[in-house]
């Protein structure tokens, strides 16, 4: 019987070695599992490489990575933002590396790890920095830049509801890049709010099939904090 569910978030990251690369799900904290990295945290596994959108911002999420030490290289769109002073410390003062992508080409590549791809080429990027040293090529009339598929060793996830076999929905905007963070890691944990029975899925609205999950555990929603009257 396949059952991807596992009892516990320390349960769902404890093969995690050190040096991994990790691909974590979310855009700002929609759709970013928290439990999972704060897991990752406890764990201790270190000389990480973080593929995400952001480089984490506050005190959560990926920006409690940072400041726990434990993050070798980021890959990301938006290194800086309002709150992002754990990161920002680091790398001035070249304790942590960045590998600058656009957002377009940061979904795309990763896309194209889980397609199967070799490569692509993406007119972002072309005539910056971004594609100093990298192969170019004109088709049709426009330049175009080379870029490769970015792989992963693992993929934090974070859906809305999944079921034994690892069929997740999302919450909205909160799917983001999790569908195809998912097809693109070795390996995919995937933190629910709800695990369903077989079949309570509707098919149609399955974004991301169960062959790319490998654990999936269920974590409450945290109740929000609201301003005292």
């Amino acid at each position: 019987m396949i059952n991807k569910v596992v009892e516990s978030i320390q349960e769902a990251v404890g093969d995690l070695q050190d040096g991994a690369s990790i691909m974590i799900s979310g855009f700002g904290d929609a759709g970013s599992p928290h439990q999972l990295i704060e897991a990752i945290i406890d764990h201790g596994a270190t000389d990480l490489t973080i593929i995400s959108n952001n480089a984490g911002a506050g005190e959560n999420g990926i920006a409690a990575l940072i400041k726990a030490d434990r993050v070798r290289k980021v890959v990301c769109s938006f290194p800086r933002q309002a709150g992002s002073h754990h990161f920002e410390a680091r790398y001035r003062a070249g304790e942590i590396e960045l590998e600058l992508v656009p957002q377009g080409n940061l979904a795309a590549r990763i896309q194209a790890a889980g397609s199967g791809l070799g490569a692509i080429f993406t007119p972002t990027g072309y005539g910056t920095q971004l594609a100093e040293g990298k192969e170019t090529r004109e088709i049709d009339g426009r330049n175009y830049v080379l870029e490769y598929p970015i792989h992963a060793d693992l993929a934090l996830v974070k859906a809305l509801a999944g079921d034994r076999w690892g069929n997740l929905i999302y919450r909205k905007v909160a799917r983001n890049f999790g569908p195809i963070m998912a097809m693109a890691a070795k390996k995919t944990i995937v933190q629910v709010s709800q695990v369903v029975e077989l079949g309570a899925l509707d098919p149609e609205c399955i974004v991301t099939p169960g062959i790319f999950v490998d654990r999936l555990v269920h974590v409450a929603p945290r109740a929000a904090v609201t301003a005292a009257a």
